[in-house]
């Protein structure tokens, strides 16, 4: 099975959207992990931060989560979720 690539937002509170359709490599209820292998861009270049809220489309659902930790390790982002809820297609645009 072919797999399919992740995005997701990154709204920072007091700032708005930080981020639209981030590519990622993992996404899910627990976290985010991007590879930066071979890009041009390093991932301590992407700011994101504990507090900020990450939303995704997950099919025909939409979720929200708020970040807990953030890591940088080699080529490697890793963000870790708590929170995680489903949320009206409204709230996911605002």
């Amino acid at each position: 099975m072919e797999e399919r690539l992740r995005f997701v937002d990154i709204i920072r509170r007091g700032y708005g959207r930080r981020y639209t359709w981030l590519p990622v490599d993992r996404l899910d209820r627990e976290g985010l992990a991007a590879d930066f292998t071979g890009a041009y861009l390093r991932p301590e270049r992407i700011d994101i931060r504990v507090d900020d809220l990450a939303r995704w489309r997950d099919g025909d659902s939409y979720f929200q989560a708020r970040i807990v930790a953030v890591e940088y390790e080699g080529d490697w982002l890793r963000a870790r979720f708590a929170q995680p809820e489903r949320i009206p297609i409204d709230v996911y645009f605002s």
